[in-house]
């Protein structure tokens, strides 16, 4: 009897997602529903005063001073397009790690509706992105997760974040 040590042929697509598997926290834009890694998030606060930086995008909400550390928060609702809306009591600030395209690491606020809960992901529960056609670019979504009848939309936190006018706000702030 010959025993076969090669792997199945649909052994990528599993290994692709059990990179995508483990503990997320999820959050609501509007009536959506996100959720980025655990590992990626530092910390979550309240709103805060935010100090406006002139000449940025206008989803680039400003500086805060972390523990005595600026660092640059990015309004999530803007920077997807989504309408601006009065700040609340649930209206969160979640500090992020971010992987810079040059290699470095920084810290990063992102203003989130609210903050629901910490997930575990299975693999089983994540699909890959659909498919939208032509000219539709979705490179900061890892995955959808289908979890209690619902869907979550997995993000990229790095990819969504490396916009060229974060990187310039970010050495500013160095």
């Amino acid at each position: 009897m010959q025993v076969s040590t090669m792997a199945p042929p649909e052994s990528g697509a599993a290994v692709k997602s059990d990179s995508r598997t483990g503990k997320y926290l999820a959050f609501h834009l509007g009536r959506e529903e996100f959720a980025i890694q655990v590992l990626k998030v530092r910390e979550i606060m309240g709103i805060q005063d935010i100090t406006a930086v002139p000449q940025t995008p206008v989803f680039v909400k400003g500086v805060i001073n972390l523990r005595g550390k600026v660092i640059p928060v990015v309004d999530l609702r803007l920077k997807f397009g989504l309408p601006a809306v009065e700040y609340t009591q649930r209206t969160c600030i979640i500090v992020v790690q971010i992987q810079g395209s040059d290699g470095g690491v920084s810290l990063t606020g992102i203003v989130v509706d609210e903050v629901s809960e910490a997930l575990n992901i299975a693999a089983g529960e994540i699909e890959d992105t659909p498919d939208f056609g032509d000219g539709v670019s979705t490179p900061y979504i890892l995955g959808m997760a289908k979890i209690k009848g619902k869907v979550k939309i997995l993000l990229d936190i790095d990819k969504v974040l490396q916009a060229q006018e974060l990187d310039g706000l970010r050495s500013m702030l160095r």
